[in-house]
């Protein structure tokens, strides 16, 4: 599974949200690869998902695959909260 987190920089806080998804994964017995990136460079990336702060999730409605938005990145049982199912779901097959 391959996603894409996001942010204005695509520096510090997608590299953190990426770090704390694939923790995530890792602690319920799954893999995530992906990358952290910029807005711009985000749109039409080839991944499975995308992860990304709540201002910046808006900025990413046209893309083709989810987007999991997070209020707060530094809540930790939010992430877990809005990431797993989606990682459940896609490692089941479903979109």
């Amino acid at each position: 599974m391959r996603i894409v987190a996001v942010c204005g920089m695509g520096f510090g806080t997608s590299l953190m949200l990426l770090m704390d998804v694939q923790a995530i994964a890792k602690k319920h017995g799954f893999h995530v690869d992906g990358e952290a990136t910029d807005l711009g460079s985000a749109k039409g990336k080839s991944c499975d998902f995308m992860v990304a702060a709540s201002e910046i999730a808006s900025e990413l409605s046209a893309e083709t695959v989810e987007v999991v938005s997070i209020n707060n990145l530094l809540d930790k049982e939010e992430i877990e909260e809005k990431v797993m199912p989606v990682i459940i779901r896609l490692s089941k097959g479903g979109s």
